[in-house]
């Protein structure tokens, strides 16, 4: 009789238990669902507005089988896909837009498990259906945008430096981040160096004489461009993690690929130019006060701009295009600068705005432009840079698949002293809420281009989870019958392991939240074969210690403490390769990677611990064991 120690029972017990819970929820499958999300970035959904939706759902005879409140949302389960597209279009036109709405898939688990937050494993974009975008962010963009914003504080700074130093022109090359201003004194060159000087290093200045006369260069050190290019890919990461999660799409996955590409992937979504629509437009806000001098109309016959003022034109109403306006170009204020937008409807006049809130430095430079300009006029200029869907027109200037359309939503008098905090009129329902969407989740630090789109539709995606699943359980059915036939006892124990690991394989991938794609369901397989060979390796070991004449019970102890260098050295190089692939991989390959990895873990687990306990609390506690059924 061999006593094992009782703690290791105890142990595998409690892994079985804890990973067969979070492995249950997929037992129950998922729903087709919808995801409710007010407008307001400050106003989430509450119990109020879940009942004014079932009231409407309850008049079209559309009741959901189960609703609940999540993160500040209203979700929604449906029996069916068409009861679903049914409850959406009923809500959209009950409430008049006031909500968002995505269409999702949530688990069918009871609520219990949805209280404790036991979920089953996300699916990835080829099980799921929905779009995959790969975004190509132009680098170039982004640094042009940096200077332009070198040049515009330079002229701040030194029409702000004490004494004031007058300046002539000022040039500009994005290619090699150079701003060039000509000064219109010698005399102040050293007070110019002073107020154009970087405090933390990122810009070298130089002087000079040129044919114009005395210039000082800034130029960005090859450190800040790597930088700038860096940040301005992770600030496009990041404000498409924000527009999607507006928008309320189920799990999606944003990440970087190379050096300039970012992967975006939306399980569930189906039109890919509404996706296009939102997450490649660039929408961003500049005040900038109206010249009262100039006249618009002969500034545009002429096409004679007046120095220090631009030409733009107002929204177009009612079919008729336009009419010109002329502004100051020095900016007020900007959308980087913007903290805060959301949208609502005036209650006094019955007119859509959008409230704003600026930061300290746009506070206090719209503080001081109206100050000083009270009964002036100030005009909001609505900058949008979007990709261009298939047969989409592009209105304002095209260059390549941008489009970039600049125009005058606003240009209202000055009635008081304006600072942080104010609104935007002049805009349609459907455009306010948009734009504060755009303001809300950040604008896109630099322009990108789909160099890769693909759709992949729910009926392909449930196709491969069968197939998928089928090749799975063909696979086992055949180990398992190879196992117990070869094996006999000993096989019905390594099969019943296998089916842990499988168990506790799915619970990993259900806690972690890993997303599983069709190569995630081949790695299962193929670490399932893994797992099966090192039972192989134990059994064959016992088997030479029974042939050496060596008693059952020495033999299975022999037999498992013998094999386990082997067993670990194969199981550890294998991981090696995961970990390799995971680091190095993107996309399905990563999902791939990291079912393997967790694969191992649990197979070396099972296969060692697992399996050496149930010989041990079938066979270890006979006193007299003549034989075992190896």
């Amino acid at each position: 009789m061999y006593h094992y120690s009782r703690w290791k029972y105890w142990l595998v017990i409690l892994v079985i238990v804890v990973g067969t819970l979070f492995a249950l929820p997929n037992v129950y499958g998922e729903g087709p669902a919808l995801q409710l999300s007010r407008n307001g970035h400050e106003v989430t959904m509450d119990e109020a507005a879940r009942q004014q939706v079932l009231g409407v759902l309850e008049t079209a005879k559309l009741t959901p089988e189960v609703s609940y409140l999540q993160k500040g949302r209203l979700v929604m389960r449906f029996a069916s896909d068409k009861q679903r597209e049914d409850a959406q279009k009923a809500v959209t036109a009950g409430t008049k837009g006031e909500y968002l709405i995505a269409l999702s898939s949530v688990p069918r688990a009871p609520e219990w498990m949805r209280e404790v937050g036991l979920k089953p494993m996300s699916l990835g974009l080829d099980l799921r259906g929905g779009v995959h975008f790969v975004y190509e962010v132009d680098v170039q963009g982004a640094l042009a945008q940096a200077v332009e914003r070198m040049e515009r504080d330079a002229r701040t700074q030194l029409r702000d430096s004490k004494p004031r130093v007058a300046f002539g022109a000022i040039t500009s090359n994005p290619t090699t981040g150079v701003v060039r201003v000509v000064l219109r004194n010698a005399s102040d060159l050293q007070t110019a160096l002073d107020a154009l000087k970087s405090p933390d290093g990122s810009l070298v200045l130089t002087s000079g004489e040129g044919a114009d006369g005395t210039y000082v260069e800034m130029r960005m050190t090859p450190q800040e461009l790597k930088r700038r290019g860096d940040v301005a890919i992770e600030q496009n990461i990041t404000t498409l993690r924000n527009r999607v999660d507006e928008l309320g799409i189920a799990e999606p996955i944003v990440t970087r690929q190379a050096a300039n590409r970012i992967v975006v992937q939306l399980p569930g979504v189906q039109d890919p130019n509404e996706a296009i629509r939102v997450l490649g437009a660039t929408a961003t806000l500049e005040f900038r006060l109206v010249d009262e001098a100039n006249s618009p109309y002969e500034a545009e016959q002429n096409k004679r701009i007046p120095i220090g003022s631009k030409l733009y034109h107002m929204r177009a109403e009612g079919g008729n295009p336009g009419r010109p306006i002329l502004l100051k170009r020095d900016v007020i204020a900007t959308g980087e600068q913007l903290t805060d937008a959301s949208f609502n409807i005036n209650t006094q006049e019955g007119q859509p705005q959008v409230n704003v809130k600026l930061d300290s430095r746009g506070g206090q430079s719209m503080l001081n432009a109206t100050k000083d300009n009270v009964g002036k006029r100030m005009a909001v200029v609505y900058i949008s840079k979007k990709q261009l869907a298939q047969n989409e027109t592009c209105k304002g200037v095209r260059t390549g698949q941008i489009c970039t359309e600049e125009e005058v939503i606003s240009a209202a008098t000055i009635q008081s002293v304006l600072s942080s905090s104010f609104r935007i009129t002049g805009l349609q329902a459907n455009e306010g809420r948009e734009l504060a969407l755009l303001l809300r989740s950040g604008a896109l630090a630099a322009p990108q281009t789909i160099v890769e789109q693909r759709s992949v539709g729910p009926s392909l995606g449930k196709d491969n989870i069968t197939r998928g699943w089928h090749a799975m359980g063909v696979g086992l059915l055949l180990t398992f019958a190879f196992m117990a036939i070869y094996y006999r006892g000993f096989g019905w124990i390594a099969n019943a392991v296998l089916a842990a690991n499988l168990v506790l394989t799915v619970g990993l991938l259900s806690m972690l939240q890993a997303s599983l794609s069709l190569p995630g369901i081949a790695a299962v397989v193929f670490h399932l074969g893994i797992a099966v060979d090192a039972n192989i390796l134990i059994y064959e070991r016992i088997r030479e210690e029974l042939r050496a004449g060596n008693s059952p019970l020495s033999a299975i102890n022999a037999g498992f403490d013998k094999a386990f260098a082997t067993i670990a050295d194969s199981n550890v190089t294998t991981l090696i390769a995961g970990v390799v692939l995971f680091a190095f991989g993107t996309g399905t390959i990563r999902s791939f990677a990291i079912v393997m990895t967790l694969g191992i873990l649990t197979s070396l687990f099972t296969s060692v611990v697992g399996s050496r306990v149930l010989v041990h609390a079938i066979w270890g506690r006979r006193p007299r064991l003549a034989s075992l059924p190896i």
